[in-house]
């Protein structure tokens, strides 16, 4: 890259790919509780699409390194890549316990915190790509956030009315694996709004 360049769009792109990715492991995630058949074959599938999120990962990372000029600061660029990266390794986090956990049946709280995920991840996606064109679309993005805020909000509710259902029943062991997956879950809503955070700080530090 030539030191005259002034910076490099690519990390936009890599953005934008990432965030595509986060969206399609959520929506196969939410595709195999509503259709739970043939469990481990589509957590599987789930998880090859968390490894191509790593890489995306370690293709932001070198890309930092390399790069001499770029369009945010480094901190944003790097934060972004790891904010982005753990909310995919919840969602394949989440299908594996399926697996793991040995689960029969998904609970109706499951089913709606992985509705969750899905509309916090396309609305991460959505703010994303404002990002490239910021000083015309801050309106745009800043009402993204917010719909991000008010999701995680919302996953909060059900996480909470589902621990509490799940701990008025007695056997030890399904309170184990269902807190294990609503903990999951709930962490994955929560990892979109600290990506939301981050792009927040971002729509103040480049106003």
């Amino acid at each position: 890259m030539s030191i005259l360049q002034p910076r490099d769009d690519r990390f936009y792109v890599l953005f934008e790919e990432a965030a595509a990715n986060v969206r399609r492991g959520a929506e196969m995630l939410l595709a195999m509780l509503h259709d739970y058949t043939e469990v481990a074959a589509k957590a599987k599938a789930i998880k090859d699409v968390e490894h191509q999120g790593d890489i995306l990962t370690h293709e932001m990372y070198e890309h930092l390194n390399k790069a001499f000029v770029t369009p945010l600061d480094r901190e944003d660029i790097a934060a972004i890549a790891s904010k982005l990266d753990d909310v995919l390794d919840l969602v394949e986090a989440s299908a594996d316990d399926f697996v793991v956990c040995n689960v029969e049946k998904p609970l109706p709280a499951a089913i709606e915190m992985a509705d969750i995920i899905v509309r916090s991840t396309v609305k991460v996606q959505e703010a994303f790509s404002y990002l490239r064109r910021l000083s015309k679309a801050r309106s745009a993005m800043r009402e993204c956030l917010s719909d991000i805020n008010t999701l995680e909000n919302e996953g909060d509710a059900v996480y909470r009315v589902a621990v509490q259902d799940l701990f008025s029943q007695p056997e030890p062991i399904l309170i184990i694996k269902w807190k294990q997956i609503y903990d999951h879950q709930e962490r994955a809503i929560d990892m979109c709004e600290n990506v939301a955070d981050v792009l927040q700080g971002m729509l103040l530090k480049y106003a």
